[in-house]
Parts: C-alpha cells; sequence; structure tokens
C-alpha cells in the first residue's frame, strides 16, 4: 500500500531493507549497491557479507588481465575484510598470461626467462601482481578477530620453480624481497590475532607460509582450529612436530605426503588428541627431487594411527607420478577413500591398478584416472582384460568413476572398450552415483559392431544407461588445473566429516 501511495521503498527501515538484500548473490548485491546512497549504505552493512568467495584473475567473470582485477579485490577488501567470518579466495596471475608464446605446456624454467626478454617481462608482471594482491587481502584481514575460515589458493605453479624466491630471483620484481617479508609478516598477525579460527587452508600459496608462521597462532585459535591445509610443491614442512601437538581438536588434515613423516603419524595417534577423520595428501613426482619419499609413513606408522582413528579415511592425489612411487606409498593399512591418478607423461601400469583392486576394495569410494600416459595399459592384444572393470566388480563401495584422457596427436592415452563400460555399469548400477568418461577415451570393437544393428554410440548410451538406471552420457570435462581440482575436492572430502 505504502509503495502505491508514492511513499517508495525508501521509506523502509534500514533493518528491513538489510534483509530483503540478503536474499541477493554476492554479485547482485554490489550491483545494487550502485542504485543509491542509502541502498550502498545498507548493502554495506556487515551482516550481508560473512561469508566472501573469490576467484581473481585466470579470466574469470569475462574480465581482463589479472591487474586489473587488483582495484576491484582492493575494494572489497578494504570494505569486509576486517569483519568478514569466512574468506575463501583463489588467485590465478598467470592463467593464459605465460603460455601463449610457448607450445610447451611445461612451466617456464628459470633459464628460459634469461633467455626471452618477453617472457622474462610477463614473468615480472605475473610475479609483481600475485605478490600485491596477497599483501591487498592480509593487510585489510590482519586484524580481523572474528574470521573462522579462511581457504586459499594460489594458481602459481608456473612461478614454483627451482630457486625463484631466492634474491637472486626476487630482485627482478620491484621491492620483491620487501614484499615477501610483509607478506609473511602479515600473515603471522592475523594467525596472532585470530581468536575464533577453525578452518585454515593455504594450497600453492607461493612465500606464505613457513616454518615459522604457526609459531604465532593464538591460543584460542589453536583450540578451535579443526581443519588445517598445508600443500607446498618446494619447501620442506611447513609446520613442526611441536606446532602441530599444540592443535589437539585437529579433525581434518591436508598435506603432501613427503611431509608426512613417522613422527608426525606418531604424534597424530597420540591417545590425548581428538581422532582425525579427514586426511588429504597430496604426491608429486616433480617435487620428489626436493622432498623425497625417505621418512615417510610406514606399514607401523598406518596401524597405530587407524588403532587410534579408527574413521580416518584418505584421499590421496597423485600427480607426474609412476607405478615405482606410488607402489612406495600404498600400504596395504592405508585407509584410502579417494584416489585421483594425474599425469602427462609417466607410466601407472595395470599391475598397479590390480593391488589398488585388491588392498582397498573395502575402503574405495572415488577412481579419478586423468590424462594418463598412453602406454597405460595395452588392451590392444586382450581387449576383455580391462583393469576397471576388475576395480569397479572388486571395490563394492566404489561411487564416482571418472576417466578423461587427452590426446597426443592421433594418439589416444587410454582406451576404454565400449563393452567394458557397460559391464562396469552394470557391475556397480545405480550405486554408481558418478560415471565421467570423455568421448575421446572411448572405442568400439570392430568385431562387437558387425553383430549390432544401428549407431554404436546410440547403442552404447542407451546400454550404458540402462545399466545405471538412469539416462547417461559420454562427457567433455575440463580438468586442466589438477592442483586447483585437489584443492576444491579436497574441501568437499574434509568438510564431509
Amino acid at each position: 500500500m505504502a509503495l502505491c501511495e508514492g511513499i517508495g521503498a525508501m521509506a523502509l527501515p534500514s533493518e528491513l531493507i538489510v534483509h530483503i538484500f540478503s536474499f541477493l548473490s554476492d554479485r547482485d548485491k554490489l550491483r545494487a549497491s550502485s542504485v543509491c546512497s542509502r541502498w550502498r549504505e545498507c548493502l554495506f552493512y556487515p551482516a550481508l557479507w560473512t561469508e566472501l568467495k573469490l576467484r581473481v584473475g585466470g579470466g574469470c567473470n569475462g574480465g581482463g588481465s589479472t591487474s586489473e582485477e587488483t582495484p576491484k579485490l582492493e575494494f572489497l577488501m578494504r570494505k569486509f575484510g576486517s569483519f568478514v567470518r569466512e574468506l575463501q579466495l583463489e588467485l590465478a596471475p598467470v592463467e593464459g598470461y605465460l603460455s601463449p608464446l610457448s607450445n610447451d605446456p611445461s612451466p617456464p624454467r628459470m633459464d628460459q626467462l634469461d633467455s626471452d626478454p618477453q617472457l622474462s617481462e610477463r614473468w615480472r608482471d605475473a610475479m609483481a601482481t600475485y605478490l600485491d594482491q596477497v599483501l591487498c587481502v592480509f593487510s585489510s584481514t590482519r586484524n580481523n578477530r572474528n574470521l573462522r575460515k579462511l581457504s586459499l589458493y594460489g594458481d602459481t605453479c608456473v612461478l614454483q620453480q627451482e630457486g625463484l624466491l631466492d634474491s637472486s630471483n626476487l630482485h627482478q620484481i620491484h621491492q620483491g624481497d620487501k614484499k615477501i617479508n610483509e607478506i609473511q609478516q602479515l600473515f603471522m598477525e592475523l594467525l596472532s590475532n585470530s581468536r575464533q579460527l577453525r578452518w585454515l587452508s593455504c594450497s600453492f600459496m607461493l612465500g606464505l607460509v613457513t616454518p615459522c608462521s604457526f609459531a604465532c597462532l593464538s591460543n584460542p585459535s589453536a583450540e578451535t582450529l579443526r581443519h588445517l591445509s598445508l600443500l607446498d610443491h618446494q619447501l620442506g614442512p611447513l609446520i613442526s612436530p611441536s606446532e602441530l601437538s599444540r592443535l589437539s581438536n585437529l579433525r581434518s588434515l591436508a598435506l603432501d605426503f613427503s611431509d608426512l613423516t613417522s613422527e608426525l603419524c606418531a604424534l597424530l595417534a597420540s591417545p590425548r588428541r581428538i581422532p582425525l577423520h579427514r586426511l588429504s595428501l597430496l604426491l608429486n613426482g616433480a617435487a620428489l627431487e626436493f622432498k623425497p619419499l625417505e621418512g615417510t609413513a610406514t606399514e607401523e606408522d598406518w596401524k597405530s594411527l587407524i588403532c587410534s582413528s579408527t574413521n580416518l579415511r584418505v584421499y590421496l592425489m597423485a600427480l607426474e607420478v609412476d607405478s615405482s612411487e606410488l607402489l612406495r606409498v600404498l600400504k596395504p593399512s592405508l585407509p584410502l577413500e579417494r584416489l585421483h591418478l594425474d599425469s602427462y607423461s609417466t607410466l601407472v601400469t595395470d599391475g598397479t591398478l590390480e593391488l589398488i583392486t585388491q588392498q582397498y576394495k573395502k575402503t574405495l569410494t572415488h577412481f579419478l584416472l586423468l590424462r594418463d600416459d598412453r602406454d597405460f595399459p595395452d588392451l590392444s592384444i586382450n581387449r576383455n582384460e580391462d583393469p576397471l572393470v576388475l576395480l569397479a566388480w572388486r571395490c563394492t563401495q566404489l561411487a564416482v568413476l571418472v576417466i578423461h584422457v587427452s590426446n597426443f596427436g592421433f594418439l589416444v592415452c587410454y582406451t576404454v572398450w565400449s563393452h567394458n563400460l557397460v559391464a562396469i555399469s552394470r557391475l556397480r548400477g545405480s550405486s554408481l552415483r558418478v560415471l565421467t568418461v570423455s568421448e575421446e577415451s572411448i572405442d568400439f570393437d570392430p568385431d562387437q559392431s558387425v553383430c549390432m544393428e544401428g549407431d554404436p554410440v546410440h547403442n552404447l548410451v542407451k546400454e550404458v544407461s540402462l545399466g545405471l538406471g538412469r539416462g547417461w552420457h559420454p562427457s567433455s570435462l575440463d580438468l586442466s588445473e589438477p592442483t586447483q581440482h585437489f584443492h576444491r575436492e579436497l574441501h568437499a572430502f574434509s568438510m564431509g566429516m
């Protein structure tokens, strides 16, 4: 009635306007804030911004370069950084930024940067942008005592090269050494000032966490912290056993596999701690040169840990790891629930898959085989001995199966014969909640095609759909950033505890 009489929405109480705006998405809130000063005042009410999820860079939102997004990040941090309770931030300073001048998918090494002036200049710009954005975030959040969840992911693999953070390379960036030191100091201030931190995740945040950082964590946050994720390709352990011992109520942990030492396992198995429920581990073959597997958890360590944490489940991602290294970490007592094998060139044999299906047939629920080597496994002779069919048969808890490959010219990395795909769908039925197979990885047996009428693709879709008890189609899956996928999946995995 009031609106009809011309009084207008401006006459509504601020509390009511705030309540109405609470139903808008973050993007729509920001758009609505430009309508008028009254709306802007209501839209920046702290109760509307208890949670903030951002991805900056990487061409997100159809925006421009990463550096052009820095002012937007500064605005949001200035407005909400001091009181936001949950902050989830992904920084992608180099996605689509360093690669256009090269067909080589591997990150450039420092010798390439030195020999290519254009590449070197773009690397410096990307690194400077990343440092400025991280500084912006922690300058605004360092005094936030309400912060309960901080999740940070840096898509910085192209910057994480050997020696990249030493003084010989940082001097190429304007005030590079100073900015790194300031970032580390601000992060320690945030840990010191926090009072109710429950979730802390730092994945591939270049130059942020040091082995000394967690000595600054306040005692209240040490008591409230439930999840900790520290992933880094190059550095050694980012938290010492003595500092981890303070986090006695930790229920979920994510680490590089090389950092899970026997000493750390013994600490986690202590009866004075809350039992651990979720453990996410990243095994990066490219980092094993700097972070070897010697001293990591043994079979006895896993047995001891399972005795104290009977509900423990493990999520393992193996990135560019060959079978010999993988066999070293796949201990029989490992309570493996999720396994993600991702590689460009390393060889994972069918014998390794045979071991996986035998050892983890009672616990494995998720299996992802992505972009594997074209030599794995060779099914050209016998089309009926597909290890994935045995996986579907033996692993009675399997609920998610993802097979995704890339083409190497005219060669396809891995072929799933259509009749084996039908067998998998029939073996698992509706209990297989997710069956994602890329079109490139499906092939059809010419001997069977002769006996069947109609389009073979249509017949395959029909048979698999019948087996699963629901509609199914081959998928086109984009998992071009495996570390980002792992970061997001471990978040869901850890929340499931």
